[in-house]
């Protein structure tokens, strides 16, 4: 009997030791981004992923991998013509990978393979898509893999015919860029196919419209889009964030492109070259841009200050929540205002939309804004230290790669590779989500049972 309490004893522990390093769902997303980090720089090092003699650099491969799989856009090196096939191809796989998200795909093969999912893959996959509730979680992963599969596809058959009659691609040619630039913008990533990025294309409605089209759908986030799948013809039963992203995504799209056309309309190094209906269209296309997204079709170095400083704002903000956006989210700075606008009227609670918004989210807006303009503003001045940049060339970079935009003034690949690494750190920070890493590395699992007594300091 002793020797089987012993045994009961010794599976007890060895299964509590299990449960012990089992990883928190914010924990989980974070190493899952990390290991696919890892496996892209790898890949990306190898000699077959680059033209010419030997492999990548570290750096280089790590830089690459780190922009695609947080679907950033920033580049080191030229993607037309410094990776071979294979490298283009890895990119695109982890554009995908880091677009779905990893614990989503991680469930969608255990869907596929095993046809179930456990439920810490069911906590995970919750965890990563921001979703609320713990119902038919199988569904959420079939409907963000189906929604990403379709956009791309409706994508890939509008630029594939315009590849092909418009600018004399092979069909094969054709299939491949049509393939590539549809899955990197659906996942606002920014990669191009061409060592100018899209500027070949800048007066084109036929190119730039499509690829607007499925950034701005990229950037609405799964919630929303699944959401108006399936009430699109019953707006009073939209759930707020659903509200909230439809209305801000829509009025900073317009101020965008109001604002960068105005500023930019004589400007003969971008918008003043063009016709006036293309001068219209790059600066509507540039706004889409700025909801984290990184193509760009006039060359952004030469862009007025000004032009920047708004451009800096607009990344800053993103896109909305659980899609493929960046930056600190367009809920977060809704949520924000209305507060903002809450204390000014005198008001007690914070209403939206005829709902009363809950105390938590206050709080959790104020940190992510807090700690996003701390790294934003932290990495700006280490820029500046390690180069010879500007503030404004700095900042614009800093809250590029934060954002997860993938715009640039031209300045990154000149950079050292210390000020390489700090994009790195910047855009894993950006697309995880500084809520989401800040929970990972400080994990409280316990609540606190007592309170401090309250006093209130003088505020302005």
């Amino acid at each position: 009997m002793t020797t089987g309490r012993s045994s009961v004893s010794r599976g007890d522990r060895r299964r509590e030791r299990v449960l012990r390093v089992r990883l928190h769902p914010a924990q989980a997303v974070v190493v899952g981004f990390a290991l696919a980090v890892a496996v892209g720089t790898i890949a990306l090092m190898l000699p077959v992923a680059k033209v010419g003699p030997g492999g990548a650099s570290f750096v280089e491969a790590l830089f690459t991998a780190t922009s695609a799989v947080c679907v950033t856009g920033l580049t080191v090196v030229d993607t037309a013509t410094f990776w071979t096939p294979f490298g283009q191809v890895a990119i695109m796989l982890l554009i995908q990978l880091g677009g779905l998200g990893i614990m989503i795909f991680a469930a969608l093969v255990g869907l596929v393979l095993a046809r179930k999912m456990t439920v810490r893959s069911r906590l995970n996959t919750i965890a990563e898509a921001k979703a609320i509730g713990f119902d038919d979680v199988r569904g959420l992963v079939r409907g963000i893999v189906l929604i990403s599969l379709i956009i791309e596809a409706v994508t890939f058959l509008l630029l594939f015919p315009r590849f092909i009659w418009g600018y004399g691609y092979s069909p094969g040619e054709a299939a491949w860029h049509a393939l590539f630039h549809s899955v990197s913008a659906f996942n606002n990533a920014g990669f191009a196919l061409y060592t100018d990025n899209m500027i070949g294309f800048a007066s084109d409605p036929f190119i730039c419209l499509p690829l607007c089209a499925a950034i701005i759908l990229g950037g609405l986030g799964f919630p929303v889009i699944m959401q108006l799948r399936k009430e699109f013809r019953r707006p009073l039963h939209w759930s707020m964030n659903t509200k909230i992203v439809l209305w801000a995504t829509g009025a900073l799209l317009v101020l965008g492109t109001a604002f960068i056309t105005i500023i930019e309309w004589n400007n003969p190094a971008t918008l003043g070259r063009l016709d006036p209906w293309a001068r219209l269209l790059t600066g509507f296309f540039h706004s889409v841009q700025t909801r984290t997204a990184g193509f760009n079709s006039v060359d952004i170095g030469a862009m007025y200050d000004e032009t920047w400083l708004g451009m800096d704002v607009l990344m800053f903000i993103g896109g909305g929540p659980a899609g493929t956006a960046g930056g600190i989210k367009v809920t977060t700075f809704a949520v924000l205002f209305f507060i903002m606008a809450t204390e000014l009227r005198g008001e007690g609670a914070v209403n939206i939309f005829g709902k009363r918004l809950s105390r938590a989210v206050h709080r959790q807006a104020i940190t992510v804004v807090l700690i996003a303009v701390a790294a934003v503003i932290a990495a700006t001045g280490v820029l500046m230290a390690l180069t010879n940049e500007n503030l404004d060339r700095a900042l614009f970079e800093a809250v590029s790669a934060f954002a997860t935009v993938g715009l640039s003034t031209g300045i990154t690949a000149t950079l050292s590779p210390p000020a390489q690494i700090v994009l790195v750190v910047l855009m894993f920070l950006g697309r995880l989500g500084p809520l989401t890493l800040g929970s990972a590395i400080a994990l409280r699992d316990r609540r606190i049972l007592y309170e401090f007594p309250k006093e209130r300091p003088a505020i302005g």
